[in-house]
């Protein structure tokens, strides 16, 4: 059975817990571009993946369609943005717009994350209950197995009053999830997995990081919070999968200083930030994330920045992007490596004080210390 060998200085050998993982980052896509133009460019990305043995890609969030909440829309200009899950009872394997994806995830075995606007199958009878969704294709199952719904939207309801800034209506537009961060197990990704039908039991000495792998999804801004990837280092999370649409200027909605003064130097500064969010706080979990755009110049006025990347579980840059455009960025990376972080500096049970973090659920604005 696959394990990690330990060894007495406290060194983590390489392991048999090994996976071909890909990224399939997407340029811009115009209000214009059609479902169907998108799709073959991604499908195009998972036969390059298929080519170098890719057993798990991740798409970005909303995927299949421009990053419609920055346009005023209402009703049907609106809604088909949207994929009915009421129309197909749930399963999103049956979604017309989606099923490309999905044959050709099964043709190649391949595993898939993907995001895009979901109007939830548990709206009511004229109701529109509106998520920013990512769900997990398992191929081993033939079937979704998890679903993350967006919990932290950013941006406001109402859109600002100059007519040339850059909206994010995404508060407008979604529900907050609702769903939480739940872990789960990918079957099929690597070989001897300890399992129940083997008489193994989860949380035992012998069994910790040696069952399937354990996954978690996250979609744009909840890369930012930390209280969005500390619930899966609790879940002994090995792999976290995050796809974003994040603008490179937008001063109404992110302020501005001399620092971030100009477009270039915004843009910096938001690579930056992304990079910083994702490197950190994979490192203190102890997990690898694969972190996927959708970049470019969509319509022609509306920068999104690239900087698409696989990161270990150790904070360090596996792999980035090169391009604001299709792209694939491949790695195999090794979960077994998880373990140093798990059970040494972020060895969790020995080392938190859940006793002073009462404030991280108490509150959520900031009340400052009396004045002196």
């Amino acid at each position: 059975m696959g394990s990690v060998q330990r060894l007495s200085a406290g060194h983590t050998a390489e392991s048999d817990r090994r996976i071909i993982v890909g990224g399939a980052q997407l340029g811009p896509i115009d209000v214009g571009a059609s479902r169907g133009e998108t799709l073959q460019r991604m499908l195009k990305l998972m036969d390059d993946a298929h080519k170098q043995d890719v057993k798990l890609i991740v798409y970005p969030e909303i995927a299949t369609v421009t990053f419609f909440p920055r346009h005023i829309l209402e009703g049907d200009e609106l809604e088909q943005y949207f994929e009915n899950e009421q129309e197909v009872s749930g399963d999103p394997t049956k979604l017309t717009n989606l099923k490309a994806l999905f044959d050709k995830a099964r043709e190649y075995k391949m595993d898939m994350y993907l995001g895009y606007a979901e109007h939830a199958a548990e709206s009511g009878e004229g109701e529109h209950i509106h998520y920013n969704t990512a769900i997990y294709y398992s191929a081993a199952a033939d079937k979704v197995i998890s679903r993350y719904r967006k919990v932290h939207l950013p941006g406001t309801f109402e859109p600002y009053e100059r007519k040339d800034a850059t909206n994010q209506l995404e508060k407008r537009y979604f529900t907050p999830g609702n769903l939480g961060f739940e872990a789960f197990r990918a079957p099929g990704l690597v070989a001897d997995a300890a399992s129940k039908s083997s008489g193994a039991k989860a949380n035992e000495p012998d069994t910790l990081g040696r069952g399937d792998p354990i996954l978690g999804m996250l979609i744009c801004n909840d890369r930012r919070w930390p209280e969005a990837w500390r619930p899966y280092g609790l879940q002994g999370a090995e792999l976290v999968l995050c796809g974003y649409n994040t603008t490179a200027w937008a001063p109404e909605l992110l302020g501005t200083n001399k620092k971030i003064s100009t477009k270039e130097k915004a843009k910096e500064e938001a690579l930056f930030h992304n990079k910083l969010s994702l490197t950190y706080n994979s490192y203190a979990n102890a997990c690898f994330s694969i972190n996927v755009a959708k970049c470019g110049l969509e319509d022609g006025k509306y920068p999104l920045i690239g900087g698409s990347c696989i990161v270990d579980c150790d904070g360090e840059v596996v792999v980035e992007a090169k391009t604001e455009g299709d792209e694939l960025i491949v790695a195999k990376i090794d979960l077994g490596m998880c373990r140093r972080g798990k059970e040494k500096v972020f060895a969790f049970e020995r080392h938190r004080r859940t006793e002073h973090y009462g404030l991280i659920v108490e509150q959520t604005g900031v009340v400052e210390p009396e004045l002196l």
